[in-house]
């Protein structure tokens, strides 16, 4: 196993049967939830006596490139990647594969996911779960019908395309028909993107029962809209996902009302026991999901010190 000559050291100085050499990351970008995400691979690594460099990408497609060609060349042991563009990975993949480097992407669903080989792993929380329990959740609130606005994340993120067929999957059983979405557009991930596009259309005159957003920071922005026309928070049903410490301190004080944990800190941690194992060798499960699990005022106080 090729190592750098201070992590050889490092290593050896922390006897850790754990450690696995230099471990290279590459975040998109540093909001709120991916925040979180690196902290859990911060603590995770240093637990593990894991040396690890972290390098943020800014949504940068070529700029993430870059990294993976830098950690390569600085012949890390394993390489994490949060993907700027999940649809841009096979790039990446191959750079890895080619040097024999092992690469685990971690929260955003690589374009190749079924394609990265025995070296290569997907730690994430599987989204299928998010935006169904979400809106089976505003279903429910609802009685099965009112109209609804859907704010879509970032649509070169594949969370953002599977929650939002979610959406679509859940409004179409027999429980929940009488829901009709009157406009559905993108804020990618943005709080203030979400607030211009609500206040746009409570402007064109959409007056919605309830509003989903595919993340927290839109339905948060929503909610500055809303309150900003002076809508009272009782008369709309809004829900995000992420159960991010902002959105619980929204929802506490009773203006979201529904949002989905997903446990970034256990993905964080999850993708350096992934990168650890195949650094050494050992073989993993492909995939390896971090359930998702529904946040409502009844059962918030529970999640507050997860974030």
């Amino acid at each position: 196993m090729k190592k750098l000559l201070a992590g050889a050291v490092f290593g050896l100085l922390m006897a850790s049967s754990a450690y696995a050499g230099n471990i290279g990351v590459s975040m998109a970008n540093s909001d709120t939830f991916l925040t979180v995400l690196r902290k859990g691979i911060e603590k995770s690594a240093s637990e593990a006596k894991q040396p690890v460099q972290i390098e943020i990408a800014d949504d940068d497609v070529q700029k993430q490139l870059s990294q993976i060609q830098n950690f390569i060349a600085a012949k890390v042991d394993a390489i994490i990647v949060n993907a700027v563009d999940t649809s841009a990975t096979a790039p990446m993949t191959k750079l890895a594969s080619d040097a024999g480097i092992p690469i685990v992407y971690v929260n955003r669903m690589p374009a190749d996911v079924d394609k990265l080989g025995p070296k290569g792993a997907f730690v994430a929380s599987d989204e299928v779960q998010s935006g169904t329990l979400q809106t089976k959740e505003v279903c429910r609130i609802l009685g099965g019908k009112g109209d609804i606005l859907v704010m879509v994340g970032d649509l070169a993120n594949q969370a953002a395309v599977q929650r939002t067929k979610d959406i679509h999957d859940v409004i179409a059983t027999p429980d929940c028909k009488g829901i009709k979405i009157l406009d559905e557009q993108t804020a990618v991930w943005d709080p203030v993107k979400a607030q211009d596009l609500m206040t746009n259309w409570i402007a064109a005159g959409r007056k919605p029962a309830g509003v989903i957003a595919n993340n927290d920071n839109m339905a948060i922005g929503a909610i500055n809209a809303m309150k900003s026309a002076g809508w009272s928070m009782k008369d709309v049903v809004v829900a995000g996902i992420d159960a991010t410490q902002e959105a619980l301190a929204y929802m506490k004080a009773g203006d979201l009302d529904v949002t989905v944990f997903q446990d970034a800190f256990g993905q964080g941690s999850g993708a350096v026991t992934a990168a650890i194992k195949l650094a050494k060798g050992e073989k993993i499960e492909p995939k390896v999901w971090i359930p998702f699990q529904l946040v409502t005022p009844a059962n918030m106080d529970k999640f507050i010190a997860k974030n």
